[in-house]
């Protein structure tokens, strides 16, 4: 029995708003409850609603920027930067700027939209 598992068919999650999720690694994908891994690409104008997630998120910018609101602070990612949000921050996630930002989101446990917990709209 092999100790890895090579990811080359990452599940693509069906959006409305325009951004680019594949799941490489998780609930969708692998079945794995403990950890998610997705490669992410947030159009310019992008944003969501705020969330108190049940998980904690690790966030690395690879091209772009990307806005963060996280318990009242606005911050700012750039390329080369990461963040970790602890799970039960109220968090909203966005891309106000003119380009895409290319990123990678890492969940612990793994994302699900039951444990997101995000505003109603």
């Amino acid at each position: 029995m092999k100790n890895y598992f090579i990811q080359s068919k990452p599940f693509v999650v069906p959006t409305t708003d325009g951004k680019h999720i594949e799941e490489h690694h998780g609930l969708a994908t692998t079945n794995n409850k403990d950890l998610s891994i997705a490669f992410m690409i947030a159009p310019p104008g992008w944003s969501e609603p705020f969330q108190k997630p049940d998980f904690d998120e690790y966030t690395f910018i690879i091209k772009g920027r990307k806005q963060f609101i996280v318990d009242g602070d606005v911050l700012v990612l750039e390329s080369g930067q990461s963040i970790k949000i602890g799970r039960g921050a109220q968090v909203q996630y966005s891309n106000p700027f003119d380009e895409a930002c290319e990123y990678l989101s890492i969940c612990t446990p793994a994302f699900s939209i039951h444990n997101v917990n995000r505003d109603l709209e």
